[in-house]
């Protein structure tokens, strides 16, 4: 292909998918054949510690997947790595590029890497269009009557019902134009090898949710059975339009799963609105805690050797699958946060690591919440009590039998590493000391 015909990008990177997607329809309108593109960022592999990470594994599958379908249509999926300002680079010198076309990402990287692509771009006289694709409401557009950032999730979900219109809930019927695609012979694709990479062995989740919603506030805190969508990997890379699911978590009478999804959105307005709270709190007074940060107890926490049993549960089905439930995430960040006195830092670094379905804002606010420190945290003393939960959440121990099946034999399942009842008071007097300064 050389420069003679003008062409617009479509750059794909949280919005995996053709069908429903903000970003790629604007491109398809834009009268232009449209080239489609991925960028494997090396500034963003550089940092990831496992070759085997399974979420590069989901991305390139997903990949594949679109290569497929675009070849099917007579064009071909342009995939780069490199960085993106090199890519584009690159881009511009061997096409005629008449405009770029990509969706918001909203993590602090990705705003400042999009910042200076756009810089790059406008030096060519070609400007970049982002759309609003992985949230329904972003930024700005749910706030105080006085143009004020929400701080706590029940008043931000409030507003964002009586915002929501069937207009927010439309989709962009991007998959109805594939013929615009610009046809092109097919492009190899790098290799994961060439990457730095292997496939990793882990297992992903499909997309099917529909059969969870309805019943979704009974079975959403029993880690034993599946009662949760097991989407969020999904939402993450944007292999699923999340107007599809509002608008099924809409239309069923329970709105439990729906305000999940609406925590999603909050979390990642605060990170747009506060982006320093990826690593310090959102509260500043919790910044003055005197953490014990114990390796060794840190170590035994990351491999499910704590003593006990929820908590090692929540860790082993981390670390063997990338997913760990819902109600189990809060009860092993607790643990770590206050009953251990680690940074929930150190835990929220782990999380990241390990987990398929790891967004920033919802890790950091989860973490925070657990730790107290964040936006409508649960207060400081509220501490879970992990043999309490497990009472609570499984009774017949099943998902105890799972992951930890030692646990029935006490000579070799180790000793509880702290004692519950200690931790808690010792946690009581240094967040007492922190918020008292």
């Amino acid at each position: 292909m050389g420069k003679n015909i003008p062409v617009s990008i479509f750059w794909f990177r949280r919005d995996l998918r053709l069908e429903d997607n903000a970003g790629l329809y604007h491109a398809f309108k834009s009268g232009n054949p449209v080239l489609p593109i991925f960028i494997f960022d090396k500034n963003i592999l550089q940092h990831l510690e496992d070759e085997d990470d399974a979420r590069v594994t989901f991305i390139y599958k997903a990949i594949e997947d679109l290569t497929k379908l675009c070849r099917a249509h007579g064009s071909s999926l342009l995939t780069l790595f490199d960085t993106a300002e090199h890519a584009w680079e690159k881009l511009m010198g061997a096409y005629n590029i008449a405009a770029v076309y990509t969706n918001h990402d909203y993590e602090p990287y990705a705003t400042a890497r999009d910042t200076a692509v756009k810089n790059l771009l406008a030096k060519h006289n070609i400007t970049l269009f982002t759309y609003k694709d992985q949230v329904i409401f972003e930024k700005d557009e749910v706030i105080k009557d006085d143009g004020k950032p929400y701080t706590v999730y029940t008043p931000y979900k409030n507003k964002w019902y009586q915002k929501l219109t069937p207009f927010y809930l439309k989709s962009y019927p991007s998959e109805k134009y594939l013929n615009n695609l610009l046809q092109t012979e097919p492009s190899a694709l790098p290799t994961l090898q060439e990457m730095g990479f292997v496939i990793s062995g882990l297992s992903y989740p499909n997309k099917s949710y529909n059969n969870i919603i309805d019943r979704y506030a009974q079975t959403r805190d029993y880690p034993a059975i599946k009662g949760t969508s097991h989407v969020g990997v999904h939402l993450r890379f944007g292999t699923i339009s999340i107007r599809q699911c509002a608008r099924d978590a809409y239309a069923s009478p329970e709105k439990t799963w729906l305000n999940e999804l609406i925590w999603r959105e909050f979390y990642m307005m605060i990170l747009y609105h506060f982006p320093k709270t990826m690593d310090h709190a959102f509260r500043p007074e919790y910044d003055r805690i005197e953490w014990l940060n114990n390796p060794d107890q840190f170590e035994a926490w990351c491999k499910g050797e704590t003593g006990f049993p929820l908590v090692d549960a929540g860790m082993r089905e981390l670390n063997a699958t990338g997913f760990m439930h819902n109600r189990v995430r809060m009860v092993t960040a607790s643990f770590l946060s206050k009953d251990l006195l680690i940074d929930w830092r150190w835990g929220e670094r782990y999380f990241a690591r390990k987990l398929l379905d790891y967004e920033m804002a919802s890790n950091v606010g989860g973490w925070q919440w657990a730790a107290g420190s964040g936006t409508d945290a649960a207060p400081y003393f509220r501490i879970f009590n992990p043999d309490s939960q497990l009472k609570k959440f499984d009774p017949k121990m099943e998902y105890i039998k799972k992951w930890v099946p030692e646990y029935a034999d006490f000579s070799t399942y180790p000793k509880p590493i702290v004692d519950h009842a200690f931790a808690r008071e010792r946690c009581l007097k240094a967040f007492k000391k922190a918020l008292s300064k």
